[in-house]
Formats: C-alpha cells, structure tokens, sequence
C-alpha cells in the first residue's frame, strides 16, 4: 500500500538539501536566539536552554514537513528523539501527546469511514447530496462547505471533520466513476482539492461563530469573567463572530473554486437523470449499509449533544457520564462495528481487519508530533517568546496594531496548539493593551478569533490533518491555498473586530 502521506511535492534535491540544512539551520538558530526578551508588561524574562532547544527543533521540524526529507509521519518521530537528548523534556512527558485522546477520536472516525466505505454507504450520502445541492462542482463544494460550518457551530470541528470528510470522499468517487477518462484528470484533481479544503475550512470557519464553535473562544470568555467581571453571553459574541463567519465563507469558495483550483467541469455527466439511474441501481439498504448509518447516527447525535450528557447530573449529584468525550464516543462506535453482526450464518460483521488496511495510521503518528512539538512549545515557554514579539507593535496606529497581532497569531498557531496559544497570549497582551495603545477588547478579539484561522499545515488543525490523511491532498497545495487564506482572514477578522468590537466594551 502506498504510504497516505508521501506526496513529493519536491525535488530529490530540494530533499537532500533540507536533509542536511534543516538541522544546520535549527542549530544555528539555537545559536542566535538572545538571552532574554521583555514581555508585554515591560518585564525581562530568562529564555531557557530548553525554549532555545524548542524552537530551534522545531524550525527542522518544519522545514522537514515542508520539503517532506523523510516521510512526513518519519518527521513527527523526531520529538521522541531530540527533546530528551536536548533536555527539552523528558521522554515521558514527549510521549503523552502521542497517546491523546484527539488521537482516538481520529481512530474511532477512521474506523467509522471505513465501515461506511465497505457497504458503499458513502455513495449513496454523497448521490442524495448531489441530488439536494445539484450538479455543478461549486454547488458541491458550497453545499459541503456552508454544512460543515453550520455544524462546526455546534459540534467539535474535529468530529465535524470526521463526519464530512467520508462524503467529499464519495462525491469524489461518484465523478470518477462518471467520468470517461481512464485517469484522473487536472480538473477532477482540482475538484477533489476543493471538496477536502471545504471541509477543512468550513469546520474550522464555522468555529469561530459561537462560544462554543473553538475552545479559543471559550478562553476568551472565561478569561473576560475572571479579569474583567463581564459576562458574555452566546448572542454577544455572534455580534462579532457571525459576520467573520458570513464574509470568510464565500472568500474562501472564491479563492478555491475560482482562483486556485479551476475546473471546466460544468455539469456531472448525465446531471440529474444519472443520479436518479445510480439511486435506483443500488436499491435498496443492504443489513451492512443499515447497520453502519445507525452507528453512524447515533454518533453524530451523541456527538452533537455531548455537553448535556456529560453534565447529567442524579439526585445523589453524580454525574455517571462526565468522561463520555468525543474521543470515547468515537472509539465505541468503532469498536461497535467489528461487533455488530450482518450475516449470522456466514459470521460477517459490519467491519473487519481486512476492510481497514487504507487506515491512514500514519496521519495518528503525524498529530501525535505536532501535540509533543505544541506542549513543549508551552511549557518550555516558548509561547510566551512569541506572544512577546507583540510589543514590537508599540508607537503604531491602533490599526496596524491589531493587523500584526493578527498575523503573530494566525502564522504562530500553525504550529502550536489553538487554545494553547490564547491562554498564553490573552493575559499577556491584555497587560500590553495600554502600552500597545489599543482597546483591550479590539486586540483581544483578533487573538482570539486568529488563533482558530490556521489553514496552512496538516498538523495546525484536527480538519486539516483528517483531509490530509485521505492522501488525496499534497502539502504543497495545503501550504498554497492556506497561506492566502490566512492573509484574507487576517484581513477580515481585524477590520470586523475594529468595526464590531466594542460590543463588549472591556475597562482598561
């Protein structure tokens, strides 16, 4: 089987180049890095060996990923390796990354797909959403991407993700199928980019319209509760977060359909009629299609109304179902199927070993690196390095303030954990505030409506990893389209948070 995650988007050249530079480099860095910084409060902090050795690690970490000089599951080993020989943590504490409960909730939506894919469920989703959405690739790609984000609103982006991602798959396989060329076209490739970028974006996109939507948000308010004494209810912050929501969505289509990724396919070969005719060709649910959307179901709804189980309370003030995360309800779901039976006499179940060898297990190994590289960036204190960078803002207009902390957040929050980067960065840069010159509230709405705009690198974002590991996508084209969305969210979240943002109207 072809590994999910080696795309080759360089050159043996450009490979044995990094291969060599990319550690060269990292040292150097360890080399350059000042002693000490001021932070945000005008206070010198220490940098440590282990926050130089961080960050140097991490500069060949990534310039490995972007050059893929080893397989790019080969690259997120590497913590494993260099913080305990670099004593930037101990191997115990690298390890526990690689074991997180986002990991399962990966596995358990793995083996969710592929159970849906081995009774060819997924073609039926993807014919029905066809049918409601119609024909056109924008049509799809906008169908897929506005429900995506409506349920990000909702539900964790990651098991949105994990629920979408099998339909683009099957749309995907339905165009193939339609198609007269014996071999993927440019055209079906770039539709194919599309549909997996719309649900990578969508869910992360969707997330910022509601408290609930990223844990980010969820800091913000806690932090404002604590620090400031106000309560922000769900409405205040869609005041905010819904236009970010409104205007990004279309962007982002824009950008993909019509400037990146083109395609002259106007219409599915036979539009409506052959959907109609692939609709009737699979009749009617086969036990194995039954028994895969009632998991299937079930999980989305135990997904979507998770907070209310886990708070359950009984009259003695237990709560039995408080450690029911997603994470388990994925898990079960998987596990559900190797058991659920389909045909007694033959002794079939809905899924087996064999229907699970295209897991990409791989892609388990690449976000167990990025959440080891996220925690030692944390704890090394390395966050609080970059956070610091904001005060080289100081004396600009309050505009141009609120632009570069964006940029700070959303490019720094590719490479570290979202709600890890607002914890550090909320309190610092609310102490900036007034040095900075700018409203407490303004800089810390961008901060935190920035640090769920990451779209660039597979391990930035559980989306971006899950359509990454379909092995349908290169790196390369995730970097491209990434990096000019980041600079349109850049743009939009701090014109909307200057415009909107004194809703909350926070004392200094």
């Amino acid at each position: 089987m072809e590994n999910t995650t080696q795309m080759g988007s360089f050159s043996k050249n450009s490979k044995r180049f990094a291969l060599i530079f990319a550690p060269l480099l990292a040292l150097l860095l360890y080399f350059v890095l000042p002693d000490s910084y001021v932070d945000g409060a005008g206070k010198v902090v220490t940098i440590t060996h282990s926050a130089k050795a961080c960050l140097a690690i991490l500069l060949w970490m990534a310039l490995w990923w972007f050059t893929e000089t080893v397989p790019i599951a080969v690259t997120a080993l590497l913590p494993i390796i260099l913080y305990p020989l670099c004593d930037v943590t101990t191997l115990a504490k690298t390890l526990i990354p690689y074991a997180s409960d986002t990991i399962y909730l990966f596995l358990g939506g793995f083996l969710l797909a592929a159970g849906i894919q081995r009774w060819g469920l997924d073609k039926r989703i993807a014919l029905n959403t066809m049918r409601v959405v119609g024909t056109s690739p924008g049509a799809i790609v906008a169908g897929v991407m506005l429900s995506t984000a409506f349920i990000s609103m909702w539900v964790s982006n990651t098991a949105t993700a994990a629920m979408m991602v099998p339909i683009a798959m099957a749309v995907m396989s339905v165009i193939r199928q339609a198609s007269d060329s014996p071999t993927i076209t440019k055209d079906e490739k770039n539709f194919g980019i599309c549909i997996l970028l719309a649900v990578a974006y969508g869910a992360s996109i969707g997330g910022m319209g509601t408290i609930i939507g990223s844990p980010p948000n969820g800091i913000f308010v806690r932090f404002v509760t604590q620090t400031y004494g106000m309560e922000v209810t769900i409405v205040e912050w869609m005041k905010v977060g819904m236009p970010i929501v409104l205007i990004l969505l279309p962007l982002a289509w824009l950008l993909l359909t019509k400037v990146l990724f083109k395609t002259q396919i106007q219409e599915i070969a036979g539009g409506k009629k052959w959907i109609a005719h692939e609709l009737e060709r699979l009749g009617k649910l086969s036990p194995g299609e039954k028994a895969v959307l009632v998991v299937f179901v079930i999980t989305v709804i135990l997904w979507c109304f998770g907070s209310p189980i886990r708070s359950f309370t009984l009259e003695d003030g237990s709560r039995p179902f408080k450690q029911v995360s997603d994470a388990v309800i994925a898990m079960a779901a998987g596990v559900s199927l190797f058991c659920i039976p389909t045909n007694f006499k033959r002794g079939e179940r809905v899924l087996d070993w064999e229907h699970c060898e295209n897991i990409p297990w791989d892609v388990l190994i690449l976000f167990g690196g990025g959440l080891s590289m996220a925690a030692a960036i944390q704890s090394t204190g390395a966050a609080s390095l970059i956070a610091a960078q904001a005060t080289a803002f100081v004396g600009l207009p309050v505009w141009l303030v609120l632009f570069g902390v964006c940029t700070l957040v959303v490019f720094a929050t590719e490479f570290t954990s979202n709600t890890a980067l607002a914890a550090t960065m909320l309190p610092l840069l609310a102490a900036a505030a007034p040095v900075l010159g700018v409203p407490v509230e303004q800089v810390l709405l961008v901060t935190t409506i920035g640090a769920s705009a990451a779209f660039m690198m597979p391990v930035a974002t559980p989306p971006n990893a899950i359509i990454f590991g379909t092995g349908r996508i290169q790196i390369g084209e995730m970097i491209r389209a990434g990096f000019w969305l980041n600079v349109i969210s850049i743009i939009v979240i701090s014109l909307v948070c200057i415009a909107l943002g004194d809703v909350f109207k926070l004392p200094v």
